[in-house]
């Protein structure tokens, strides 16, 4: 064996091709079921729960697995009402000029406005920052590679895991979003990547009644 490597070992193996089949068909049946959430319950969660989706999340790969990323977690309600406050600021000037008026448009079937309540009513934000360099001890820079694109990998393991644990998440990107490295005093070197409330729906909570592109409209064989 290769000195510095170790076996890999599958977490599932299944006996046959029909049982990988109908396992893909239940996997596939269970994500379709997954939907961004607006309405959230403040119903409280384990803060353990959020620490292991987030080792899923970290579990994601990686260019030169530099792992280029941090995961803010707020259950602080003075510093969620800060976040809010913030939000809020940008979104407004986004709702009042900043956007496109095709964007506008193309927004007006989720019912959206520049209100932002799931801030403060979810128990938990957390705010992924991307590290376009690390900083070492001499404070000098160590490059990082492909960041946006692992960073992004990283969201999706945690937004699979978190509609796999019957939680619900908002992929939420108040732009700009410097606000949210001043609010949480993170260092130069990250940049807010993605801001995702975390927690039960609430009990009346609504989603926009939405199609998703067939199969062969997104996929090409050859």
């Amino acid at each position: 064996m290769q000195e510095g490597f170790s076996p890999f070992s599958h977490p599932i193996i299944f006996d046959n091709d029909n049982a990988l089949l109908t396992a893909s068909e239940k996997l596939n049946s269970e994500m379709q079921g997954r939907r961004s959430v607006r309405e959230f319950s403040n119903k409280p969660i384990p803060k353990e729960v959020i620490d292991n989706l987030l080792r899923i999340a970290a579990s994601a790969p990686s260019g030169a697995h530099k792992q280029p990323w941090t995961f803010c977690v707020i259950a602080k309600e003075d510093l969620k009402a800060l976040i809010r406050e913030a939000a809020e600021k940008e979104e407004y000037t986004n709702y009042h000029g900043r956007m496109s008026e095709e964007w506008l448009e193309d927004l007006k079937k989720f019912g959206t406005d520049w209100h932002k309540e799931f801030l403060t009513t979810a128990p938990y934000l957390i705010v992924v920052f991307k590290k376009s360099y690390d900083l070492e001890s001499d404070g000098g820079k160590a490059k990082n590679y492909y960041v946006s694109e692992s960073v992004g990998i990283a969201c999706g393991f945690l937004l699979s895991a978190i509609h796999q644990l019957g939680l619900v998440s908002l992929t939420h990107t108040p732009s700009p979003m410097n606000f949210l490295g001043e609010l949480l005093k993170r260092p130069s070197n990250e940049k807010a990547y993605l801001l995702i409330p975390v927690g039960y729906a609430a009990d009346d909570a609504t989603v926009p009644n939405l199609d998703r592109k067939a199969l062969s409209e997104v996929m090409v064989n050859y």
